[in-house]
């Protein structure tokens, strides 16, 4: 399966990817996964959105969320990946492995030299712990899931 991937703020998406995005949040994280909350947050209008659609198709497979430094206050200080999703047909093909890479790709030519931090569910730990990030907390609940703070140390020498 390939992917043709897309890294764009807000406003320079077309509207047909942002309609994309966020249908594909809400499938898996509000519907999927039972979690009853504000998806846009008012974030995506800093953040920079990466999007995998499929090179045949063109259907979006898997999408994150960039966060510059600070993006979620002060406490905030490293650049951050969030809202990672991959659509439910894309699951066990990879996809998932090829979004990360991608995100981590971004993360260190938008922000060079910087650790990169992310708020992962609690059960993907070891997914997570494959690409280098270490778990910085304990679990904690958010939106009535269990999440662990992770940071992966910057690749720069």
């Amino acid at each position: 399966m390939g992917l043709r991937w897309t890294c764009a703020r807000l406003q320079d998406l077309q509207p047909e990817a942002l309609y994309q995005a966020l249908a594909l949040r809400s499938q898996v994280f509000v519907v999927e996964q039972a979690c009853v909350y504000l998806d846009p947050d008012g974030i995506d209008l800093i953040a920079w959105h990466l999007l995998g659609h499929d090179e045949g198709s063109g259907d979006l497979l898997a999408a994150a969320r960039l966060l510059p430094p600070l993006a979620k206050g002060p406490t905030h200080v490293l650049p951050e990946i969030g809202r990672v999703v991959s659509a439910p047909a894309a699951r066990g093909t990879g996809a998932g492995r090829a979004l990360m890479q991608e995100a981590i790709a971004q993360c260190e030519h938008l922000w060079p030299g910087q650790a990169i931090a992310i708020q992962a569910q609690a059960y993907l730990l070891d997914f997570y712990a494959s690409f280098g990030f270490v778990s910085k907390s304990s679990p904690y609940d958010e939106d009535g899931i269990a999440h662990i703070d992770m940071q992966r140390p910057s690749s720069a020498r």
